[in-house]
């Protein structure tokens, strides 16, 4: 069997927010609760990401959707009408421009609680 990956949990200080945000940019269901004390929103079939709760200093994460073009500008088209800074890195201030740098295209943006988003469509990660 291949490994793959089944859900992340994403601290925030509004899991309802948080999780309506997410689902909504990336056009896909989410619940406010579910198993457990998590909102969670299904990216796929294979992938849930479940918000939660917490008070505590949470260290900023980092997660990346690898898309198709048609859903890329799906997806972008929902958060520029949502008036969301985004940039052309994964650090820095928003600089409104999407990066082609690596034969596809790929764009981030952070949300309320300083996580960093990301859609592209060309792994960089997994260039030969």
């Amino acid at each position: 069997m291949a490994i793959e990956l089944d859900h992340v949990i994403v601290s925030a200080r509004d899991q309802l927010a948080a999780a309506r945000q997410l689902a909504g940019i990336l056009g896909v269901p989410w619940s406010e609760h579910r198993s457990g004390p998590f909102s969670p929103v299904y990216v796929n079939a294979g992938l849930t990401v479940d918000f939660i709760n917490d008070d505590s200093r949470f260290p900023i994460q980092h997660l990346c959707f690898r898309v198709s073009d048609r859903e890329f500008d799906e997806i972008f088209g929902r958060f520029r009408e949502a008036g969301i800074p985004y940039r052309s890195h994964p650090h820095g201030p928003p600089d409104m421009r999407v990066n082609t740098q690596f034969g596809g295209r790929m764009v981030y943006w952070s949300e309320p609680d300083g996580h960093t988003w990301e859609i592209l469509t060309v792994s960089y990660a997994r260039r030969s």
